[in-house]
């Protein structure tokens, strides 16, 4: 008796239950979008595609404009400000194990937050030394080997290290 009871009671609640559970897998991922030729830096505004090195993208909430950059630096600069972080839906940058520095191909992108960088190479890109992105731990130390520079995970790029503090 008490389980039918338990189950008239459950019943009228399946519904909601279905509703709630199909909203979750109905959000649209974010996915990197290409850098077109004349596009501009959102924080310097130098052209993007003029220069060597990885680039970066940030995607905020409820926005529909996507903010590139031309550098990983620039994107760091920017999505770890305090004001900006916490409109963060989702962080790309050029996996450089699979493209061309000189040119980086836009179906590099991967996502930042589990990307590995290279902080402190010798390699250059706009403005100076390079954060180099890579997908696999392991090319970011063959590339670290190669110009110089330590490994790093994502968490551990900070404002004070993109400073030299």
């Amino acid at each position: 008796m008490k389980k039918m009871i338990c189950l008239l009671f459950l019943l009228p609640l399946l519904p909601l239950l279905q509703a709630c559970t199909q909203g979750a897998t109905d959000v649209p991922q974010a996915k990197a979008e290409a850098i077109e030729k004349h596009e501009r830096c959102h924080l310097c505004g130098m052209m993007i595609t003029k220069y060597p090195g990885p680039k970066g993208q940030v995607h905020l909430k409820g926005q529909s404009v996507v903010p590139k950059f031309c550098s990983t630096r620039d994107m760091f600069n920017f999505s770890l400000q305090a004001e900006n972080k916490r409109q963060i839906s989702a962080l790309f940058v050029h996996d450089m194990g699979a493209t061309d520095w000189e040119l980086p191909g836009d179906d590099a992108f991967i996502d930042a937050k589990t990307a590995w960088y290279v902080y402190g190479t010798s390699k250059k890109a706009v403005m100076g030394p390079a954060v180099a992105s890579f997908k696999r731990q392991s090319q970011a130390v063959k590339f670290a080997r190669e110009f110089g520079g330590a490994v790093l995970p994502f968490e551990q790029v900070d404002l004070a290290l993109l400073s030299g503090e």
